[in-house]
């Protein structure tokens, strides 16, 4: 099959993910389709954007389609990129992989963009996690369809999100999970994209494993310090322990955030910059003051 690329989703992670193809086609032959929420069609950005022509628009609905439904449109593609996240609901991200399997793609990237789940293991504070857990297990037991899995930590804008409860801009707050010293690993959009491409394109091919890039590496004191230079003010330190998160948990069971914030106090959410893809291979990334400067200072 000529080499194509299907990317399911156009959230953030989706549209950069679409970007770094569109540059890598100046310079290589091959066809990118994206897949859209059937009703989501003449709202998105793909469809009102010229930047975005000349690729293949599908549709469909995750949710309500058939499996098999799903792997007719996969099996047009050598390679099916997921970038639909947790939000399209508990159970899809097993159903897309089991599409996939049926499909015979020969090569998937499903949405693991986040944590090192095998090192968190099952029974997290946060269950989407075992999903993960689950879709690696189909991937690992089956050997007609090659996969590989980019590990990312967290995504950068989400540690600016005022609901995560880690950094406060409107009061300059930080507040540190678990300890000062524990660290957290950050990827941006744009790098998650620019590096999956940059993974996909190695020769020799990458091919089922594990890849763990990194945009920056920082603890709560080094993200604290940060706050404090990029914005000329101190900002207040508060330290939310772990007995404090478990039991902020157990009040509010439902509430996401106490999930988020307890399942990032877990060690396999960091790893050093100095073992992922693109320190070994140069690849310059965007740090959190960088990315801060770019997408709030500047916008302010």
């Amino acid at each position: 099959m000529e080499k194509s690329f299907l990317v399911i989703g156009t959230g953030e992670v989706g549209l950069a993910m679409l970007n770094s193809l569109l540059t890598f086609q100046q310079t290589h032959a091959f066809k990118i389709g994206v897949l859209i929420q059937r009703s989501r069609i003449g709202m998105d950005e793909i469809s009102q954007n010229e930047k975005y022509k000349n690729i293949k628009i599908e549709t469909a609905d995750l949710v309500a389609d058939s499996r098999t439904s799903l792997a007719d449109i996969f099996r047009n593609y050598d390679s099916v990129i997921c970038c639909s996240g947790f939000s399209i609901g508990a159970g899809m991200q097993v159903k897309i992989t089991e599409a996939v399997l049926e499909a015979g793609v020969r090569r998937y990237i499903p949405w693991q963009f986040g944590v090192d789940y095998d090192k968190i293991g099952k029974g997290s504070a946060q269950p989407v996690f075992d999903e993960q857990l689950d879709v690696r297990h189909l991937l690992r037991s089956q050997n007609s369809t090659h996969w590989l899995i980019v590990s990312t930590g967290m995504i950068t804008s989400f540690l600016f999100r005022e609901d995560f409860g880690v950094i406060n801009l409107k009061n300059k707050i930080v507040s540190a999970l678990g300890d000062w010293k524990h660290s957290l690993t950050l990827t941006s959009c744009e790098d998650i994209g620019a590096l999956t491409v940059a993974i996909l394109f190695r020769t020799p091919e990458l091919l089922d494993q594990v890849v763990f890039v990194a945009g920056d590496t920082v603890t709560f004191e080094e993200i604290a310090d940060k706050m404090d230079t990029l914005y000329n003010t101190k900002f207040h330190r508060v330290l939310l322990s772990i007995p404090v998160l478990k039991e902020n948990l157990e009040k509010e069971p439902d509430n996401i955030f106490n999930r988020y914030r307890l399942v990032f106090t877990h060690p396999g959410v960091t790893w050093p910059m100095s073992t992922t893809f693109n320190a070994q291979n140069g690849i310059l990334t965007k740090g959190i003051e960088q990315w801060a400067k770019e997408n709030i200072l500047e916008q302010q």
